[in-house]
């Protein structure tokens, strides 16, 4: 490689492929550098350095002081730019290559199913491959070599042997993309998508929401006869989509999330995002779905945890709870012959030694425990600080229910 050959190769190299020429001049010099310390005769103590002249592209090495002359370096000096350079060319594609489908990330991208390796499926994208991994494949689906196929991209890493690139199709958000792409009004921000729940190959519920109220959220999704949802289907091999309105109000949210299931009355925890649903006993296996599958996606799609009883179930349920009631507020504390009836302190962790020991420090109802304070209660012998904080915050927790 002529010394003007080899800087015109670099100046192309910043123009084509972004790369800095001061760098790569760097990275020239140290190749050659430790390739004539490695092949050439040198003291092994001598530094070997190399200096790249920028203007004309011509190589000198040093060992110390002394300038390295003659033929056996200009060969090692040519052969190794070229590696050098080569190798720069190839990290650049490389580089290229992950800088665009890292871009592409959360997107839906095609490619034709090239080979299969360990269950996962390798796609060519013509650039570069990228693979689906089995557990992000639909069970219901079946490819062959050749077939065109979409995918969500998930996520994309570098590697020394060029980027890596995983698909996948079981994703919720490989759904959400195929929604945007075929229905405008998703695409265009008018209509939005809430949330989606997805049991990979039988079912999806996707929760949409209109911001303009002259356009109906599920009619612009199922489209005309049914034409824009049916194309989603379609691509998903047939798995099911349930497309609910999304609600502000929770109750009908919830209500909208168990369809087709009529519900008669909700009960909600709001601080812990439990929901109470009761039906009519022909309504619970339908609410429940197959496997339970209804009730577990319409939790999801909701963020609360739906717990769904007959009128018979909750009925008994509620008088098991009112027997546990009863008897939890009798307590029998023979050491003095006391008893407390209604007391309500059904502490973890406080025996009866214990809380007879409050109630002599005038500890007695809830609300004067919760109002304690730590020093207050370790006073009473055998109550550490630790003890004393977890019952406070038990005391305190009880008196919210």
């Amino acid at each position: 490689m002529e010394s003007s050959e080899l800087l015109t190769i670099l100046e192309q190299l910043e123009r084509d492929k972004g790369i800095n020429k001061d760098v790569l001049i760097k990275a020239v010099e140290a190749a050659v550098a430790s390739a004539a310390k490695k092949l050439l005769t040198v003291g092994k103590d001598d530094e070997v350095r190399v200096v790249l002249d920028p203007k004309s592209g011509q190589l000198k090495a040093f060992a110390g002081t002394e300038e390295i002359r003659g033929s056996e370096f200009g060969r090692i000096a040519a052969q190794t730019a070229k590696q050098v350079v080569v190798q720069k060319i190839r990290e650049a594609e490389k580089d290229v290559v992950f800088e665009e489908f890292n871009a592409r990330m959360g997107q839906i991208i095609s490619g034709g199913v090239y080979r299969f390796e360990k269950g996962n499926i390798i796609i060519d994208l013509g650039k570069t491959e990228a693979y689906v991994p089995k557990k992000e494949q639909s069970p219901k689906e079946d490819f062959k070599q050749g077939d065109r196929i979409r995918a969500y991209v998930m996520d994309v890493r570098r590697d020394t042997k060029g980027p890596v690139i995983i698909l996948s199709r079981a994703h919720p958000n490989f759904v959400r993309r195929l929604f945007e792409l075929e229905v405008p009004e998703i695409y265009e921000g008018i209509v939005e998508i809430k949330s989606i729940s997805r049991d990979v190959g039988e079912r999806t519920k996707i929760a949409v929401f209109s911001k303009d109220d002259k356009i109906d959220c599920v009619g612009a999704c199922v489209g005309m006869r049914g034409s824009r949802v049916k194309n989603i289907v379609s691509e998903i091999q047939g798995e099911k989509i349930d497309i609910v309105r999304y609600a502000d109000d929770i109750k009908e949210y919830i209500q909208a999330a168990l369809s087709p299931a009529e519900i008669s009355q909700i009960q909600l925890n709001y601080e812990d995002k439990k929901a109470n649903i009761i039906v009519n006993d022909d309504q619970l296996s339908l609410a429940i779905g197959k496997h339970g599958q209804n009730v577990r996606l319409a939790s999801q799609l909701v963020g609360w945890e739906l717990d769904l009883y007959s009128f018979d179930q909750w009925k008994q349920l509620q008088e098991e709870l009112q027997k546990d009631s009863d008897s939890s507020t009798k307590l029998n504390i023979s050491d003095d012959k006391i008893k407390a009836e209604g007391t309500g302190l059904n502490l973890s962790g406080v025996g009866d030694k214990l809380l007879l020991e409050l109630r002599k420090a005038g500890f007695d109802t809830l609300e004067k425990i919760a109002g304690a304070s730590i020093d207050d209660l370790t006073q009473i012998k055998g109550l550490g600080k630790i003890k004393a904080n977890k019952i406070i915050e038990e005391a305190s927790a009880k008196l919210k229910e």
